[in-house]
């Protein structure tokens, strides 16, 4: 036996089962435990007649982490038997100590999430300690995944279908006083020994203890599916399951499947269905995408995958912030809810307080949600200055400039702001288009300048595309990816370009939606293709939310800087549509109240009925599937452009970017992990197809040529 478990008995005869995973930070359900679970379970049989209780702990600083991600990632279709095998044996020694007759608790240190809640859940009674690191829960959907430790047919028997079904399929994580309030919790602890004391006090008070499923006459709470109330509820769940999924996301359709039909039969029967849906799930690609990326990927990224090495970590003290608008006061609220010193400079002082009363009204709203004090909510306002002069900038180690997309005006408060900054301070532009190398030049020091695109709206938006320019230091660089860790957001890092890579490939989406438009495709099929495809919202919309003027000024100026470099843009179908919108029919979007859309008073938007009278072609159309991949492939194939280009530097970047950045559907890991799991092989002779049928913006870059030729992954 290993020594991921250990066995303690006590005066009391009660057992402390420690775990404590060797050469790890975390508990996992990696063959350490396992090998390590089936002899305690063995164990505590062979001795129940001298065992009062068992009590589950851990000597690490979270609870337990959950199943083997790294096993779980590589099971492949045909290893499914062997997989179900596995799964059934990790399953079997939880239930055997669970129906042994003597009182079971667990004692939870820490975070408990995914199998870590699954073992709590074998549990008669979970104390936990009182403590914000303390959050449990069934995140597993998050990855693709279902809780297939047992979680599904004990979380439906303990709460019942209804109230089971958002905590699995929602993958909830919760902090002790809601779990308490939800019932996943029994009790809280002071400390660690006030946890142990209460966990054995618990098993002198219950000395006869079982489950309350294990229990004769047991009904689950709230009724069977076959019982009118809840089977009224059922009927209607798949239907707003698949408004929300597309038919993108199986695992929140398997956990559905799992809980009803394991609600209908026995315990032991209910445990063996979620086992075979959580296989199913497991040696599907959709899982690997979105635990390659969500969970290997993105930590790669918080780590500092993405930052210079050898430099020492930095905390930013005091950040200055030119520019009140919406983008500004984003920042400015990001950066002081995180303990940061702010001042909001804007043209007047009433400009900058309005740019703070967005901070302020974004507060109010947490603490009538009891999720902050006043107090607290006063002192993140008291750490926001704002200001109309650019003295009060003297001081700050960060000065991050958010005025609109031009030059002159960027340049002009850079040196403005520049002479307060810090000594050695660090200068960034929150620009989505503008090269930096070029912004850099009204620095009076091009080393220290940088550039953050932050994304609307900032507070909501977990993402931050960091802009080296030529002249960018590393130091430079190491501040700030230091600096976003600090206000809790994900960075990632690319080189100088126009439109970098985010604004770039996201362009590439709308242009592709205005692109069928122009071709004579009906809008609304164009809209439920991308939905259906995995992305959050349809092309047409975002255009509306971009706004037809703000478009064309972005295509104007990046047309201006290619001439200066003796190159050219042709016009492309997009900018065909949108001259038409403008010039013709005078819509210019959302925030003109008109556009692609409608936007009545009062209502939902609708799609403008004159995109049909004046674009659609009653005798054009494509399939759906078409549809789906110009949307998926136009983004995949210029990500890979920008990858050759250099603009990026990591797959990890691209694909977390990709998603966090302009939400490229998660179900495929992102944009390049969208190549990835295609097959790049096919992925390339689809893209020359494309490009056959639908013009030369699909044809494969030489880095994709190159790869498909060796026929591997990018990674």
């Amino acid at each position: 036996m290993t020594d991921a478990i250990r066995f303690e008995r006590d005066s009391d005869n009660i057992v402390t089962l420690t775990m404590d995973m060797p050469g790890q930070s975390a508990n996992t359900m990696n063959g350490d435990f396992r090998e390590a679970i089936l002899a305690i379970a063995e164990r505590i049989e062979k001795e129940i007649d001298s065992i009062s209780g068992v009590i589950y702990a851990s000597a690490k600083k979270t609870f337990f982490a959950g199943g083997d991600l790294n096993e779980l990632i590589t099971a492949k279709p045909e290893d499914a038997e062997a997989f179900f095998n596995m799964v059934e044996i990790i399953k079997a020694p939880l239930r055997k100590i669970e129906t042994l007759g003597v009182p079971v608790v667990a004692a939870i240190n820490g975070a408990a999430l995914g199998g870590g809640f699954e073992i709590c859940l074998s549990c008669h009674h979970r104390v936990a300690l009182d403590d914000k690191k303390v959050i449990v829960g069934l995140p597993e959907v998050t990855l693709g995944l279902l809780p297939g430790g047992g979680g599904v047919a004990r979380m439906t028997r303990m709460l019942g279908l209804e109230n089971a079904l958002p905590y699995l399929m929602e993958g909830k994580q919760l902090k002790v006083e809601k779990a308490i309030k939800a019932g996943l919790i029994d009790e809280l602890a002071t400390d660690v020994d006030d946890l142990m004391a209460k966990a054995k006090a618990w098993i002198k008070a219950n000395p006869k203890s079982q489950q309350p499923w294990d229990v004769k006459g047991y009904k689950i709470p709230g009724g069977l599916p076959s019982h009118p109330a809840v089977a009224q509820k059922l009927a209607i769940i798949p239907s707003i399951l698949r408004q929300k999924t597309k038919g993108c996301f199986p695992a929140p359709e398997k956990i559905l499947a799992a809980a009803v039909e394991g609600a209908q039969v026995s315990f032991d029967q209910a445990c063996t269905i979620e086992s075979r849906y959580f296989v199913e799930l497991t040696t599907g690609q959709i899982s690997k995408n979105m635990i390659g990326t969500f969970w290997f990927q993105l930590n790669e990224i918080k780590a500092g995958g993405s930052r210079p090495d050898g430099i020492d970590a930095y905390t930013t003290k005091k950040v200055g912030v030119l520019g009140a608008g919406m983008m500004g006061a984003g920042i400015a609220y990001s950066s002081a809810i995180r303990g940061i010193e702010v001042v909001l400079k804007d043209v007047s002082l009433e400009a900058a307080e309005k740019g703070k009363a967005y901070s302020e009204n974004l507060l109010k709203k947490r603490v009538s949600r009891k999720q902050m004090t006043e107090e607290k909510m006063q002192s993140i306002l008291d750490a926001i200055t704002p200001t109309a002069d650019a003295s009060d900038l003297e001081g700050c180690d960060l000065i991050i400039e958010a005025v609109f997309e031009n030059q002159e005006l960027k340049a002009k408060v850079t040196q403005e702001a520049e002479v307060h900054m810090a000594a050695g301070g660090v200068f960034a532009s929150n620009t989505s288009t503008l090269p930096i190398t070029g912004l850099a030049e009204a620095s009076q020091d091009a080393a220290k300048f940088i550039g953050l695109h932050f994304f609307s709206p900032v507070d909501k938006m977990p993402l931050v595309e960091i802009i080296t320019g030529k002249e960018t230091s590393d130091e430079t660089l190491a501040r700030a990816f230091d600096y976003v860790l600090q206000i809790n957001k994900t960075p990632i890092v690319v080189n100088d370009s126009r439109g970098f890579f985010t604004s770039r490939t996201f362009g590439t989406f709308v242009g592709e939606g205005l692109a069928m438009l122009s071709e004579g495709i009906h809008p609304q099929f164009i809209e439920s293709a991308a939905l259906q495809a995995g992305m959050p919202i349809g092309p047409l919309a975002v255009q509306d939310e971009v706004s037809m003027a703000l478009s064309r000024k972005v295509t104007s100026q990046t047309r201006l800087g290619l001439q200066a470099e003796g190159k050219d843009l042709p016009v492309s179908p997009a900018e065909s549509v949108t001259d038409r919108m403008l010039d013709e029919f005078k819509r210019e979007g959302k925030a003109a109240g008109a556009g692609l859309y409608d936007y009545p008073e009062k209502g939902k938007k609708k799609l403008w009925p004159g995109l049909v009278e004046h674009f659609v072609k009653p005798d054009v159309s494509i399939s759906l599937e078409d549809a789906k991949e110009r949307i998926l492939f136009r983004q995949s194939i210029e990500t890979l452009r920008c990858y050759e280009e250099g603009v990026l530097t990591s797959v990890r970047d691209a694909n977390i970017g990709s998603i966090f950045g302009i939400g490229f559907a998660p179900w495929t890991g992102g944009a390049i992990q969208y190549v990835n799991q295609y097959g790049v092989r096919k992925f390339y002779q689809r893209a020359k197809q494309l490009a056959e049928q639908y013009g030369e913006r699909f044809n494969p870059p030489a880095i994709l040529e190159a790869q498909a030729e060796k026929d591997e992954a990018f990674v």
